[in-house]
């Protein structure tokens, strides 16, 4: 077991003092008796107030629901279990028998909250410099793809808000072509925004869904968004 340790604490890069904590965080309660509960609730109110605070640095600007947007999507279980996955935390977590036959080394809920409950274990073993300088390493790249743009909004009021925030005139929006039988047109939109000497242009059944496409690409165009293709 304990070179099996060893693999995981480099994996983290954290190596603790006492070993026992890094057991009792990857114990799941389906083992029976001590479990990874405590340290969990411990991890996650740590992960929180990492995050908030390293969103509060980053971004201060930012309203207060804009933060709380933020830190949402920073602590929510996929990005912990993405984690989880990078340092192939499964292979290491202690589960009773009808978690292992029903795989919850892959689950990503067990996985997310073991996450967490390293954070509460290095905490423990160590206080909360070393517990916030893990996260915030373990974050890093997640951190720095966030936004104050809402991706939950569509393209055109997501572009509307960037622009604004950077006191630009509104996209202007123009139908350049339309073609088709009228159950089936097909409309040709171009945007033109300030910082942008290129237009852009989108294509849809509606004017609304090419205005749409031609507003992505422009926040493409601008850097604020990447292209997924």
């Amino acid at each position: 077991m304990s070179n099996k340790l060893d693999r995981l604490e480099r994996k983290i890069g954290y190596t603790f003092k006492d070993p026992d904590l890094l057991i009792l965080a990857l114990t799941h309660r389906s083992l029976g008796g001590r479990n990874n509960e405590r340290l969990e609730f411990l991890g996650d109110s740590i992960l929180n107030f990492v995050a908030a605070e390293a969103l509060f640095e980053r971004f201060p600007q930012a309203r207060e629901g804009q933060l709380s947007r933020l830190r949402a999507r920073l602590v929510k279980g996929v990005t912990l279990a993405e984690l989880a996955k990078g340092f192939e935390l499964g292979d290491y977590l202690r589960l009773g028998s009808g978690e292992l036959k029903s795989g919850g080394f892959r689950r990503e809920s067990i996985l997310a909250d073991a996450t967490e409950a390293i954070i509460g274990a290095i905490y423990l073993d160590a206080g909360m410099d070393q517990a916030r300088e893990r996260t915030l390493f373990w974050l890093q790249e997640h951190i720095a793809t966030l936004t104050l743009v809402d991706n939950n909004k569509d393209p055109k009021t997501r572009l509307q808000e960037y622009l604004q925030s950077r006191q630009c005139e509104l996209p202007r929006y123009e139908v350049i072509d339309s073609s088709g039988e009228a159950h089936c047109r097909v409309f040709r939109v171009e945007c033109q925004i300030a910082p942008l000497a290129e237009r852009t242009f989108g294509t849809g059944s509606s004017r609304r869904f090419a205005e749409q496409e031609a507003a992505q690409l422009a926040l493409i165009a601008l850097g604020v968004e990447k292209d997924d293709e």
